[in-house]
């Protein structure tokens, strides 16, 4: 909804979403600070799934790979806490 010159909502549609943005491995890597290898190990052991494709390069969600990223460095503190 936009607003009309006297400051009214309109019912003009606004911009439409096209869902979430997704981004390339390499990329979603430099993103949380690790190798593109670590993303590549993080799917390979469940911890974050590919939520598309542009030709053979796996998409991901950033909100995604921050989950990953969260749950692998907790299960890292936990290990060495029980060390």
């Amino acid at each position: 909804m936009g607003a009309d010159g006297d400051g009214q909502l309109s019912a003009r549609p606004g911009p439409v979403s096209a869902g979430p943005t997704l981004i390339p491995g390499p990329l979603a890597a430099r993103e949380v600070g690790v190798a593109p290898a670590t993303i590549r190990k993080w799917v390979q052991l469940g911890h974050l799934t590919a939520a598309g494709r542009a030709g053979r390069a796996q998409l991901f969600r950033l909100e995604d790979v921050f989950a990953a990223e969260r749950a692998v460095r907790g299960r890292d503190r936990d290990r060495a806490r029980d060390r």
